[in-house]
């Protein structure tokens, strides 16, 4: 018999406070709350089966019951980052409820987050069984969508936070904000300090590429303000760190090399946009794609009328693609060094059919080319004018642009610590930094490296690579916060998981670098399909389109060592099949 993973208590026995509150001071939750709480009946109990989930109606609002074994767990019913209906997504029986749409992860029976993006836990309401019935106590409040995140189990339980240095953190990305949440949910409460070179607080930093928003505010995840208040954060904007000082425990600030002292140091630094070494780079309405500011210059360029020259197919530049795609563009030019879009991570068959979509919506692509020059306008000789595309055949053209995206990849953005003593033995090449499965720096105390800069042990393969990815910094912040707080080794081994808005929403996830093989299942045509990714006749890698919650139920079977073989697959295995509801194998992955 398999074994089920016990469910670990999240009710953290440690006690902390915040540095803005006295030893007297409330409770952050009201207990106004509790006392406007009713109980209703929801649903028969023969109606809800061991390993199902199932959507009820609360008054106004809604609740996700969710059954393990005799345990009857009662939650909100959508998820916290973009309110997908946890109902739709995937159910484990080690107590996770996994998000249709991006991975989001949360705890079935105490409602505290699991993995991200989640970026605030569930309402959890009391469940019980009365004469067949399935009774719920909750506040109604608490059960409508536009309440369904709990408020942070910050409690003011009147010990003083500790006046010492506490953790430091570089940056301000997903890393950032997803390790202040983890530290203050598991109990940490010394003094947290992010220094950030971006004039905001953590956004989500997604919706930039796929929405092309260019207010902060509406895409802050927290306001500076609330980040103080609530969570005791001290947020240092437009603040950038030169260097590090490990003897010493101190970070550099700046021309003013102000000195900021740690006890525990966090690097999330993220990544600096890299451009092609080419004569024009430094032309006008030639932008590479990172920040809010990059945002706001490529929109502003990017209007009616113009022409536009995307250079480079993967994520970043075929998202902005669609962003722009419907402002009536004179052209809309996209060259890639492969044969297909997307071709390295997803293939050379879903790469065709992404690039057949686009070139309906009148994109055109010019593949296995390469740009040679981008030459000044004959209107305004310090802007852009036109770009010089050669073919692998050396074939050159002449592309007409009013504006051109380089969406070439990205840099670790590390220089700091290349010029910091100590970092000399950790730091790659490309400037990524060698961590441990605990995502520790190999070979420092107390300092940790999460996101674009992290070149960790990947589950499963053991090989070392950094995942670029918004979702997979969240979780490496998540794992360290906890492991911080908790003071004992939390290995990350998440399964990375990707989404991009194409047409219709892709999904993936997957462990290692390459594949052998990829096996499809759905009309490639219709963008409605499950891509299957093999590697040493296991399948490593998924992807889908139009087919949830398929992508979420595979990273929860690549973590529990329990995806069907190729030959499965071939012959028809339908994942959403595969039992991890009433039985789970303990995780192989995590």
């Amino acid at each position: 018999m398999l074994a089920i993973r016990s469910i670990r208590n999240v009710l953290s026995t440690r006690p902390f406070a915040l540095s803005h509150l006295s030893p007297k001071s409330p409770p952050l939750v009201s207990t106004a709350r509790t006392m406007a709480t009713k109980t209703v009946a929801v649903l028969d109990e023969s109606e809800l089966k061991d390993g199902q989930m199932k959507e009820v109606a609360f008054e106004e609002g809604k609740v996700l019951l969710s059954r393990l074994g005799d345990k009857i767990h009662a939650t909100s019913a959508f998820c916290t980052h973009y309110g997908a209906p946890l109902a739709k997504g995937v159910l484990t029986a080690d107590g996770r409820v996994v998000c249709p749409w991006h991975g989001a992860c949360f705890n079935v029976c105490t409602g505290d987050i699991e993995d991200a993006p989640a970026p605030t836990a569930l309402h959890s309401f009391q469940a019980r069984v009365e004469n067949g019935k399935i009774l719920i106590t909750a506040n109604p409040a608490d059960t409508e969508k536009k309440n369904l995140s709990r408020p942070p189990k910050l409690l003011a339980s009147g010990y003083q936070a500790s006046n010492k240095p506490g953790v430091v953190i570089v940056g301000g990305g997903s890393g950032a904000f997803h390790a202040i949440e983890s530290l203050r949910e598991h109990g940490y409460n010394g003094t947290i300090t992010v220094l950030s070179k971006e004039n905001y607080a953590p956004i989500d930093r997604t919706k930039l590429s796929k929405a092309l928003i260019t207010d902060a505010s509406k895409l802050e995840w927290r306001s500076q303000a609330e980040l103080q208040a609530k969570y005791g954060v001290l947020l240092r904007t437009s603040t950038e760190v030169t260097a590090v000082d490990l003897e010493n425990k101190v970070v550099v600030i700046g021309a003013t090399n102000e000195r900021v002292a740690y006890e525990t140091l966090i690097l999330a630094s993220g990544a600096t946009p890299r451009q092609l070494p080419i004569e024009g780079k430094e032309l006008g309405n030639v932008f590479t794609f990172r920040g809010v500011e990059d945002a706001k210059k490529v929109d502003a360029a990017v209007t009616e009328g113009k022409h536009l020259v995307v250079i480079g197919s993967s994520f970043i530049s075929m998202e902005l693609v669609v962003a722009v795609q419907k402002r009536n563009l004179a052209s809309i030019d996209v060259i890639g060094m492969e044969s297909f879009p997307f071709e390295a991570v997803l293939g050379k068959k879903v790469g065709a059919a992404l690039k057949k979509f686009h070139e309906s919506k009148g994109i055109k692509f010019h593949m296995e080319s390469s740009v040679s020059k981008l030459l000044p306008s004959s209107t305004s000789p310090t802007s852009v004018g036109a770009v010089i595309v050669e073919s692998s055949s050396g074939h050159e053209t002449t592309l007409e642009a009013d504006a051109v995206i380089m969406g070439v990849g990205v840099a670790p953005a590390t220089e700091y610590l290349k010029a910091s003593k100590g970092f000399e033995g950790v730091l790659d090449r490309s400037g990524g930094v060698a961590v441990d499965e605990l995502l520790k720096v190999k070979g420092l105390e107390d300092v940790y490296a999460v996101g674009d800069i992290a070149l960790y042990p990947q589950p499963g393969t053991g090989e070392q690579r950094r995942i670029e990815h918004w979702n997979v910094a969240g979780n490496q912040g998540r794992a360290v916060g906890k492991t911080i707080a908790e003071g004992k080794g939390q290995p990350f081994v998440k399964i990375p998981v990707f989404w991009s808005a194409q047409g219709q929403q892709l999904r993936y996830c997957g462990v290692g670098a390459g594949f052998d093989d990829v096996i499809i299942d759905g009309n490639l045509d219709e963008l409605k399909f499950v891509a299957y990714y093999v590697k040493a006749d296991k399948v490593i890698a998924v992807a889908s389109m139009q087919r949830d919650p398929v992508v979420s139920k595979a990273s929860e079977l690549l973590r529990l060592g329990l995806m069907p073989s190729p030959s499965e697959v071939r012959n028809g295995k339908d994942l959403l099949s595969v039992d991890i509801q009433t039985v789970a194998a303990k995780p192989k992955v995590a």
